[in-house]
């Protein structure tokens, strides 16, 4: 019987990994047919952040010479995590509610928790091109953006755990909202997110506002601006990067099974 069991087993197993990538391949042919759209839906507002905090007021000499340098990493930040958020939110809200296309999905050749990994790993990987992307875009912008090849490791890390905290964020509201509710939750998730993920400063420098720098701190954003902060421009004091780590492993964890838990219950519904 084992013999028998073992290349049926091999063989569903295979069917299961062909189904995952044909998923995956759709997704991304998708995306690349609508490239535009993409590019003005993740570029737009991190590439006017940068032009107007970082090269308009810069240029005025409303801030420092050395802004830019400083400000750059946490737009990657924010990049990443909002890519990642956006990428499973709406999806998510709209094949669960009106489109129910997921139900496609779940009726493919693979188990349940294949759907919700690819949904995360298409996150990923939309939010890794967008920061890539930023890259160029800034040197087009700024001239020049920091940059050391010591510190590719760490900014890897930290844009790896950014997207996963901005998946996690995506697949909670994406399977935990109501559709009616989305725009309003997204609103009043994003605007936070933005304004207290220390994106436009360190978070060290709010030592003389230590209530918002506690705000700031319950912002699993903070850590992924300060990581790639220490990464790009470690002489600007920041949050020491095994901390960054730790915080981001720890707050990925919790919103990936928080998110993970209301997918299944909304996939047996």
């Amino acid at each position: 019987m084992s013999a028998v069991a073992s290349p049926s087993a091999a063989v569903e197993q295979a069917t299961e990994w062909r189904a995952f990538r044909a998923v995956l391949y759709r997704d991304l042919y998708v995306t690349w047919r609508e490239l535009p759209a993409f590019l003005a839906q993740v570029i737009l507002q991190p590439l006017f952040l940068l032009f107007v905090f970082g090269k308009v007021l810069g240029s005025l000499g409303y801030t420092r010479h050395n802004y830019a340098s400083l400000l750059f990493p946490g737009l990657l930040a924010l990049t990443a995590v909002i890519t990642a958020m956006q990428t499973l939110a709406f999806p998510l809200v709209a094949e669960f509610g009106w489109t129910k296309e997921i139900e496609d999905r779940l009726m493919a050749p693979m188990p349940t928790s294949f759907v919700a990994a690819e949904k995360v790993l298409f996150a990923l990987l939309r939010s890794f091109a967008a920061t890539l992307i930023m890259i160029p875009v800034g040197i087009l912008v700024l001239g020049s953006i920091p940059w050391r090849w010591s510190g590719l490791p760490l900014f890897l890390a930290g844009l790896l755990l950014g997207a996963l905290v901005g998946a996690g964020f995506g697949l909670l509201m994406g399977t935990l909202v109501q559709p009616q509710r989305i725009s309003l939750l997204f609103s009043l998730v994003f605007t936070p997110l933005l304004f207290t993920g220390c994106s436009q400063y360190p978070w060290p420098s709010l030592a003389r506002l230590r209530w918002f720098q506690v705000v700031t701190a319950a912002n699993p954003m903070t850590y992924v601006s300060e990581t790639l902060r220490g990464s790009l421009v470690p002489a600007v004091p920041h949050i020491e990067p095994w901390i960054c780590l730790l915080v981001l492993v720890f707050a990925v964890c919790v919103l990936i099974s928080i998110g993970l838990r209301g997918f299944y219950r909304r996939a047996i519904d």
